[in-house]
């Protein structure tokens, strides 16, 4: 079978990725094409663009890089033709996977959405369009099937997975050492994975770190960004550890962590966290005015309460911050409640590994 496969960021591109490993193992003569990253190609996928050349976030900044984003539309739709997929299968990447979705939808392509976009989140007409131009739809979270159901789409809940990728991993057991780390509780930094959000949240961050003189803050830092995103850490002197985000939480007391995937993953590892975001104040202007939901982090979102508390836009600063951070190191109670949140989170994640049933569902479309 020939699979198409698209994403537009890294935490898509892991998902991608392991999605690619769990289709070849029911289908070993599988071959995929399409837009996505390292973690995709090396699973198999045969790029023919990178994620990274076309990724933009906020709306003011998607206005911006429109043309790049036209562009690569142009040469997607074309390649997904000339390919002649059975399957196309969109990962995440809401705006620009939805165009694609209605094209190939036209072009009689089966699509198969696998972590749709978070149209419960604003606009929640667009669940309509992905009642047209789907044909399958996979979710992640727990809540969205019930949501979707409103709009006539059956979606699919397949597990997270995140579960998948944390079961796997095996902590380094020179970790300290390897980074050259001293036994300090150590504090772990989230900014993102995007130049974007370097930009807006490592400045506050690195401000943060200088009223705590008996912590070790260490910066998650990500290798597809260029060592210079990282260049006001390390003039303040702050550690880095490129593409080990999972030991540093492991090994991490607490952690300020930017809105997104991460701070899910910091849940799983029972770290308690601060969620901070920050964008363009136009960006943010035309979010708050759309934004249907009370929070903005997955943590909060799937457990439908405040577990941890989350700065955002002029409420992140390094006074707020602080406060919050202290609490946590200091609290046992608000310790407890958080790790109680994280614990009701999970039970709510359950246990079915999301590559491989949708690996499975997919495969069996074919039978």
């Amino acid at each position: 079978m020939k699979y198409y496969l698209i994403c537009g960021e890294r935490s898509g591109d892991l998902h991608s990725s392991n999605l690619i490993q769990s289709i070849k193992e029911l289908d070993p003569e599988a071959s995929f094409r399409g837009m996505g990253g390292d973690y995709s190609s090396n699973a198999g996928l045969e790029l023919v663009a990178h994620y990274q050349d076309v990724s933009v976030m906020g709306f003011i900044e998607v206005l911006l890089g429109f043309r790049k984003v036209l562009k690569h539309l142009a040469l997607i739709k074309k390649d997904l033709l000339k390919f002649k997929p059975d399957a196309l299968i969109l990962v995440d990447f809401g705006g620009f996977n939805m165009k694609i979705a209605a094209f190939a939808k036209s072009h009689n392509i089966k699509v198969h959405y696998y972590i749709p976009p978070k149209v419960w989140a604003w606009n929640q007409s667009r669940a309509l369009k992905i009642k047209k131009h789907t044909d399958h739809v996979y979710s992640i979270l727990p809540f969205e099937p019930e949501f979707y159901k409103k709009f006539g789409v059956e979606a699919l809940y397949v597990g997270n997975p995140l579960l998948d990728e944390i079961s796997k991993f095996e902590p380094h057991p020179f970790f300290h050492q390897k980074n050259e780390l001293n036994y300090q509780p150590i504090i772990a930094l989230l900014p993102g994975s995007r130049q974007q959000e370097l930009d807006k949240m490592l400045s506050v961050m690195l401000d943060v770190v200088k009223k705590f003189p008996n912590a070790q803050f260490v910066i998650a830092g990500v290798g597809n960004l260029k060592p210079e995103a990282y260049r006001p850490a390390i003039k303040a002197g702050i550690r880095i550890v490129f593409d080990q985000t999972y030991d540093l939480l492991h090994h991490a007391t607490a952690a300020i962590v930017t809105s997104g995937t991460a701070t899910l993953e910091t849940a799983l590892f029972r770290v308690p966290q601060v969620v901070v975001y920050k964008t363009s104040w136009l960006s943010y202007f035309i979010a708050k005015s759309l934004i249907r939901v009370p929070y903005i982090s997955l943590v909060n979102l799937i457990a439908d309460q405040e577990v941890v508390k989350e700065l955002i836009q002029r409420g992140f600063n390094s006074k707020n911050v602080a406060e919050e951070l202290n609490m946590l190191l200091s609290d046992i109670q608000q310790k407890a409640r958080v790790l109680q949140g994280y614990d009701l989170v999970k039970n709510k994640l359950g246990k079915n590994s999301s590559s491989k049933t949708t690996a499975f569902i997919i495969h069996n479309n074919f039978k």
